[in-house]
């Protein structure tokens, strides 16, 4: 018997228990049906970015501003990024500038900051961007 994951909607934002072992088999939400994985990142608010963080599906976030000059050269390492990583990792985006109050909650410093989340708690942080391999492996390194 495969091990049940809670994995919430890109869309919705609504959680989805899911095998473990059906992740790869484009499985669709059961509020919305729309498919839990698109291969991007997701745009997560102080709405949603509880559902996603508290899930059993790591959660890459990063945490940007349209400013930044180096947020927006990492923005497609990151999105490709999430091409190559999901279904066995979720990343998303959350912009500064909007979301005041969770950048405040991570004690968010310096941008770009990365942050990698399981089950509401946070495993690793890295401020800075990264070359496309390096944040991969990074990622990688982090989940064992």
């Amino acid at each position: 018997m495969s091990q049940l994951m809670i994995v919430a909607c890109p869309h919705c934002h609504r959680k989805n228990r899911i095998e473990a072992a059906r992740l790869d088999e484009s499985p669709r939400c059961g509020v919305c049906k729309a498919a839990l994985f698109m291969g991007e990142p997701v745009d997560l608010d102080s709405g949603s970015f509880n559902s996603h963080a508290g899930s059993d599906l790591p959660l890459v976030v990063d945490f940007w501003a349209p400013w930044c000059g180096p947020c927006r050269q990492f923005a497609p390492t990151f999105a490709k990024a999430a091409g190559e990583l999901e279904p066995r990792v979720r990343l998303a985006k959350v912009n500064t500038e909007e979301q005041q109050a969770l950048a405040s909650r991570f004690g968010i410093r310096s941008i770009p900051t990365l942050l990698i989340m399981r089950g509401g708690k946070e495993l690793a942080r890295v401020a800075g961007a990264m070359p496309p391999g390096q944040f991969i492996q990074w990622v990688n390194q982090q989940l064992g």
